[in-house]
Parts: C-alpha cells; structure tokens; sequence
C-alpha cells in the first residue's frame, strides 16, 4: 500500500511539474513559423502607404518591419487593414504587431504590450497657409463655420471629437486624399500627429503649413503594438535599442521625415 502510495505521488508530482513547463512564446512561435505577421492600414504616410499599382507597402514603418524582420530571422508578413477595424483584428490574432504610425492608449494597452516608444509627439493643426495663423488654438479652431476633417476610427477622430463642441467635423474615410481636400478649400483644417502635418506641409509645399508642431494640444507616443507576449516585446525592446544606438533607426528615419 505504501508502495502505492508513494508511486501515485510521484506520478502527481511528474504532472505538476510538467505542467509547470511554460508553453512556448509567441517569438518562439514566430522563429518556428519563419514569418513575423505585421498589421499596418496602409493609409498614414509617411509610416505605411499601400500602393494599389504594385499591391506593396512602403513608408517608415514598411522599412522598419522588414529590419524586425531581418533581426528575426524571419519573413516579413504585412497584414493590410483599418484604423476602425484594427482593435478587432487585433483581438483576433490577425497580426503578431501592428506597425504604421500607431499611437499608445490605455485602451489598446488593455489588449496588448506596447514596445519602447519610438516617437513622442501630439495632435496639432494643418490649414491652408493663409489660413495659419487663424488656428493657433483649439478655441480658434472650435467656432461655428470651421470646418475640421478628420478620418475615423483613430485617435485623430476621438481627440476632434472630445475637443471639437461648434466647429463643423467632417469625417472622411479616405485618409490619404484626406489633406487633398483643405488645400482644394473643402474643409479648413485637420488635427494629427506633428509628425504626419511636417510630411504633408512637405508634400503641399506654398499650400499647407503645420501648425507650432514643435507645441502640440496634447502629448502622444507612438510604439509598436503587440500581442501580450513578454519574450517578444523583449526581443523587440532590445532590438529598437541597439537601432538607436548604433544609427539603424536614423538612417531609417532620414528616408522618410528629414
């Protein structure tokens, strides 16, 4: 009976032990599969832009998934969808991490980790250069007659609408031509990220300025969104160090911002 007894223990013991081991990690998963999945909409220049005509990705983001990529060892897979949409894809394990320009909020960190901030920035206006110095402040912007376009199912719909109480907002569900549409004077203004006014006063050079970029309504970051993972936002944490420090991410960053 002892005998039994003792056996039975140890066998329970065995159990317990083996059910202890940890199960392998997501960046396992990713080495084993060789393809790291890689969530981008494709609509935010200069981070993600998809080209119809070659049915490719390109932009800061673009570039610096493909050197996570390397890093790993692994293929890179972009995963397309939407600023509405990318909460649900998420939660559905479309992507291993979403990538292109993505701003951290408490929301998405309830679903995710975030890695290392890459940027830190904050919404503020573009206008028409005429019209700069008329929107210096969200109580200029905020008067009946203002019209504020925005792109939906980000950030930059949810600050125009906890902001915005007079001013008209225009909500445009393309937003690549979505600047297209101030300079053309169908809407005055948009609020994004600093960084996305400096490109577009870039691409509409005379036509629209950012405006006090260096000031913006409110402070940001922007990171990479993962799902919850710690082996894999180790890995990523370490590799956007060594980036930065030995001049990877700047030269990166040069391509598409300086």
């Amino acid at each position: 009976m002892f005998r039994v007894f003792v056996t039975l223990a140890i066998a329970a013991l065995w159990s317990v032990v083996a059910h202890a081991q940890p199960a392998n990690s997501r960046l396992d998963d990713i080495i084993k599969r060789g393809t790291l999945r890689v969530g981008m909409t494709g609509d935010y220049q200069p981070f993600t832009y998809f080209d119809k005509a070659t049915s490719k990705f390109r932009g800061f983001d673009v570039d610096m998934a493909e050197a996570l990529g390397k890093a790993l060892g692994v293929k890179v897979e972009f995963v397309q969808t939407a600023w509405p949409q990318l909460m649900k894809d998420f939660e559905a394990d479309n992507f291993d991490i979403a990538m292109g320009g993505v701003s951290i909020t408490l929301d998405r960190q309830k679903k995710g980790m975030f890695s290392t901030p890459i940027m830190r920035e904050g919404k503020t206006p573009i206008a028409r250069c005429a019209d700069q110095g008329k929107y210096e402040t969200i109580a200029d912007i905020d008067k009946s007659g203002t019209r504020v376009i925005v792109n939906p199912g980000g950030t930059n719909e949810r600050f125009a609408k906890a902001n915005i109480k007079n001013a008209e907002i225009k909500v445009l569900n393309d937003n690549v031509t979505i600047f297209d549409e101030i300079a053309k004077g169908n809407a005055d203004l948009m609020m994004t990220d600093a960084s996305e006014t400096r490109y577009q006063q870039k691409q509409h050079p005379g036509v629209l300025c950012a405006v006090h970029p260096d000031k913006p309504f409110d402070f940001s970051e922007k990171a990479y969104w993962l799902q919850r993972d710690m082996p894999l936002k180790a890995f990523v944490d370490q590799w956007l160090h060594i980036a930065i420090q030995d001049g990877s991410y700047r030269k990166i960053y040069a391509v598409w911002f300086d």
